[in-house]
């Protein structure tokens, strides 16, 4: 995959943050989504790929833009899958809150997991833990596999957790280990990526989330060197069903990060929203704003972060 092509990516997440963020802190996360859906869309159709959405804001039937199946950009190029969340963490751009991006992973045809919109058990860590850790270990068979790898105590080692009554378990065990845990709101994207992060102070992901979110995720950790697995968790038999209408061949799989996110060509692009530990969120100006973005390749491990002044007087029109 061209390395042109990732930089050209990035102008989507800008776009979309830019225009989610103008609504921040008016109480609204669904007209903020479809402020970034709308200009993430247009950035794309202007970049010169052949793009398709296998992983979006839902079904055709569903979703009247970036929906499952859609073809972006000017159809030339190279065949792109495209794995978007044009604003992750919605409520925290309706409530000003921090850790919003705009999101999206990329690679060749066939590359990223068509996941279904439901629900995903997740395992995530850097670099220097890799594969010693597991789903189908206990949590504090994981926590100790951290603590092992990294050469510290147990009680020493941070897991982030999504704050959900459904974690309430979860929690429970990580607090008899003894190791500190990190609850979050939302975006655990970004709580994956953090387990990468040498200075995020975040050493372990576990708990249920978004898959889509996950397979997002996976590109990001992968780019970084490190390490995640994810289990389909269905709420009820309609989304196992869907599941295999998508082409999922064994919904109950642990999945590696080589079935989320396969090969060496992927990609990751994301921008700021609202602050968050590692992305500066969207800074609006007199003439125009500032984003804050990271763009990453597997192939060359190459990590980018860019700053970029847009001038509304000389706005793009996609």
């Amino acid at each position: 995959m061209d390395f042109n092509l990732a930089l050209e990516l990035v102008r989507a997440t800008e776009a979309g943050a830019l225009g989610s963020a103008r609504l921040m802190g008016r109480g609204d996360k669904h007209a903020a989504d479809a402020a970034a859906v709308d200009l993430m869309r247009k950035a794309l159709n202007s970049i010169e790929f052949a793009g398709t959405v296998v992983i979006g804001e839902g079904e055709r039937d569903e979703a009247p833009m970036l929906y499952i199946g859609e073809k972006v950009g000017t159809g030339r190029g190279f065949e792109t899958d495209l794995a978007i969340d044009p604003l992750e963490c919605t409520n925290s751009v309706a409530k000003g809150w921090s850790n919003a991006l705009s999101v999206l992973a990329a690679g060749p045809k066939g590359s990223l997991f068509g996941a279904p919109d439901t629900y995903m058990d997740k395992i995530a860590v850097g670099p220097e833990v890799g594969n010693r850790v597991s789903l189908d270990a206990s949590v504090k068979d994981n926590i100790h596999a951290v603590a092992d790898a990294l050469d510290k105590d147990p009680s020493d080692v941070t897991v982030v957790i999504l704050e959900r009554p459904r974690h309430d378990k979860l929690v429970e065990e990580v607090r008899k280990v003894g190791a500190r845990i990190q609850l979050i709101t939302d975006g655990d994207v970004s709580g994956a990526i953090a387990t990468c992060m040498n200075d995020s102070g975040i050493d372990l992901l576990l708990g249920v989330g978004a898959a889509p979110e996950g397979v997002i995720s996976s590109a990001a950790v992968k780019c970084l060197g490190g390490f995640m697995q994810g289990r389909l968790s269905f709420r009820n038999e309609s989304e196992k069903e869907r599941a295999l209408g998508m082409g999922v061949t064994d919904p109950e799989a642990l999945l590696n990060i080589e079935d989320l996110a396969k090969g060496d060509n992927v990609m990751f692009a994301a921008t700021g929203v609202t602050d968050g530990s590692w992305l500066e969120g969207v800074r609006f100006t007199s003439r125009g704003a500032e984003t804050h973005s990271v763009v990453m390749r597997c192939s060359s491990g190459t990590i980018r972060f860019i700053k970029a002044l847009h001038k509304f007087d000389k706005a793009p029109k996609y």
